[in-house]
């Protein structure tokens, strides 16, 4: 199959705008688009009226997903399949080949209840596809992409993703490295000093993690932040003024160890624009 973005949806406003999402995406990258739709094995035991009746809304559901994201993206080539089984089967098998994953946040089943637990947990960072969860409300486009990295491998991929987005939208890069004091050192009685020589070593860090990146895309412009703050907090915070949140799937702590715990459930459930969970190619 040639480049393609791969979308789920129910038909909810979450999967609605994800599908938008996905259709304008899908025409940055100059491929095409493929919306799925997953219902349940309802077939078995059920009777011939109700199966025709489930069968037309399932094939309305991707009809107007379909209709949405050829008004969005005129020239994107658009396709659309109905799938039976678990949600999260389908999408793993659909996200093989596929340059991005996208869901909603929420919805009315099937992707619905479960999208920010079994689902998010069971497909960011568990597929080679970065997925991309649309959350917040659509606005105009801000020209802001922001990245989290803690320079594990994880958040390499997450800045590499990050750049390439960047330099695809014409946009700028917030590069957010957060950092915390190790345990031992809460309470010392020079904090103040650890705190000023823990920073200056962090900043430093960050620097020399950056710099070969922003050889690589001389025409990214990048805002650098170092920050003595809880890494969800931090994102969360500088996502209202973001287009996409970028994210690695593990790391050395920060943004990377937690990303499948307190990254997902709190930059997922809070952060103001979509988030993308990127996994290192290297992974297994």
């Amino acid at each position: 199959m040639t480049a393609h973005v791969v979308v789920g949806t129910d038909g909810s406003p979450s999967a609605e705008t994800a599908v938008g999402w996905a259709a304008e995406d899908a025409a940055r990258r100059g491929g095409a688009l493929r919306i799925v739709h997953v219902r349940e094995d309802w077939r078995r035991g059920t009777p011939q009226e109700l199966e025709e009746t489930l069968e037309g809304e399932a094939t309305g559901v991707l009809e107007a997903a379909a209709d949405l994201a050829r008004g969005r993206a005129p020239g994107v080539t658009v396709t659309t399949s109905l799938e039976t089984g678990k949600p999260v089967e389908v999408l793993r098998r659909e996200a093989e080949g596929a340059e991005q994953l996208v869901i909603g946040s929420r919805g009315r089943g099937g992707f619905a209840g479960l999208l920010l637990g079994s689902v998010s947990l069971s497909l960011a960072g568990h597929v080679d596809t970065p997925v991309v969860v649309v959350r917040g409300e659509e606005h105009e486009e801000r020209g802001e992409i922001l990245v989290g990295f803690d320079g594990s491998p994880e958040s390499e991929a997450a800045l590499e993703y990050a750049f390439e987005e960047a330099a695809r939208r014409g946009a700028r890069l917030r590069a957010l490295h957060g950092w915390q004091l190790p345990v031992m050192a809460v309470g010392s009685v020079a904090y103040t000093p650890l705190i000023e020589d823990i920073s200056g070593t962090e900043e430093r860090l960050a620097t020399e993690i950056l710099a070969p990146w922003r050889e690589r895309y001389p025409g990214v412009e990048v805002r650098q932040a170092v920050l003595f703050e809880h890494p969800v907090l931090a994102l969360n915070e500088a996502s209202a003024t973001a287009d996409l949140v970028v994210v690695g799937s593990r790391g050395l702590g920060g943004f990377g160890s937690a990303v499948l715990g307190s990254v997902s459930h709190g930059v997922l459930h809070h952060a103001a624009c979509p988030v993308a969970v990127v996994r290192a190619k290297t992974e297994g």
